[in-house]
């Protein structure tokens, strides 16, 4: 089997964090390298990636003959006319999320890539978090009994703004736009699409040229969700809260891949996406609890079903459809935080 040859747009930390070493790491089991990245800085590639080809323009690297599979790193306002060039050219594409800043441009990303018959992945890697797999497993056995209430945050102590373009304002930055999309697509893969949403999204730091902190609230027949990010939570991530009839889940911390990818970490070592036992989430019932084991984080699996979907030997890992609702979504929010009302999802 003929390699899959990949090419990667940015090399920022996305792509040096996840991307370049998972596709690393399966290239000792699958057929599959990194030929190209497009990059200002080829010095830099190169510490990393000693031999692939360096270009200085990103629509050039979309256009590259030698490709199959084209990566998407670039800032947010980017992702549309970038995603665009590259399926026109006949490549499969994985895309960093946010999908693109509005919805009629992933409407018609949707529309180009049915077209032209090449995939359009979003990356909407933490469906395979640990605890959002544990979450989801809660939900789908019954074990709270019938879930009405479930709190999702991404917390973090970062009191003072920094110099990058996520937090320098203009089209697709802040926080919302971030991690909103993680947030709202693991909250539509437990309950579906709420019949109505509310939103607040701020700038809280006093220096702040982006949204820093959002809420965001998903109004269901029988259940209330509640989506949030702040940047002044210097305790534990207060990760999920999920209220059933029969019992409460309590999970604190963060899903342990991206530190060990940080660390170094090969994506296919044994002990990689465990969590460790002391990190467990709890389990309350009206006179006890128990610890609940978070199920095994797998990033890794996301990229092996991507190749075997360009393969066509599976289905995309993430379905262009569930992302461009997600932006629907995300858009429809802002209408809702700019007006202060309450909006409607149909």
């Amino acid at each position: 089997m003929s390699n899959i040859r990949v090419g990667i747009v940015g090399f920022g930390y996305a792509a040096q964090t996840f991307h370049v070493p998972f596709l690393r790491s399966l290239a000792t089991t699958e057929a599959v390298e990194i030929r190209a990245v497009s990059s200002s800085d080829a010095a830099k590639v190169h510490q990393l990636l000693p031999d692939v080809e360096v270009l200085s323009d990103h629509h050039a690297l979309c256009g590259h003959e030698d490709l199959d599979l084209v990566i998407i790193t670039s800032p947010n306002d980017s992702h549309a006319p970038l995603a665009s060039c590259a399926l026109a050219a006949g490549k499969h594409v994985l895309l960093e999320k946010p999908l693109t800043t509005n919805y009629v441009d992933a409407v018609a990303l949707q529309q180009l890539a049915a077209a032209q018959e090449r995939l359009l992945v979003p990356f909407q890697n933490r469906r395979w978090d640990g605890d959002f797999l544990t979450v989801k497993k809660l939900v789908a056995d019954g074990s709270l009994g019938k879930a009405h209430y479930f709190e999702s945050h991404f917390d973090r102590f970062r009191p003072q703004p920094r110099d990058r373009w996520r937090e320098n304002g203009g089209e697709g930055s802040g926080i919302f736009w971030d991690l909103g999309p993680h947030l709202l697509d693991q909250a539509l893969q437990l309950f579906g699409q709420p019949s109505h949403l509310t939103a607040t999204l701020r700038a809280l730091r006093p220096a702040a040229k982006a949204v820093d902190y959002f809420k965001l609230q998903l109004h269901y027949a029988d259940k209330e969700v509640v989506l949030c990010a702040s940047p002044y939570m210097a305790a534990a991530n207060p990760r999920f809260t999920l209220q059933g009839e029969l019992a409460t889940y309590l999970k604190s911390g963060l899903d342990p891949q991206e530190d060990a990818l940080k660390s170094g970490m090969d994506p296919q070592a044994s002990s990689f996406g465990i969590e460790a036992e002391a990190l467990w989430g709890q389990l309350y019932f009206a006179t006890e609890h128990q610890p609940v084991a978070t199920l095994h984080g797998d990033y890794l699996g996301f990229y092996q079903q991507l190749l075997d979907a360009i393969r066509g030997q599976a289905p995309a890992p993430v379905p262009i459809t569930d992302a461009v609702e997600v932006i629907r979504l995300l858009a429809l929010s802002e209408e809702s935080a700019a007006s202060g009302c309450r909006v409607s999802c149909d």
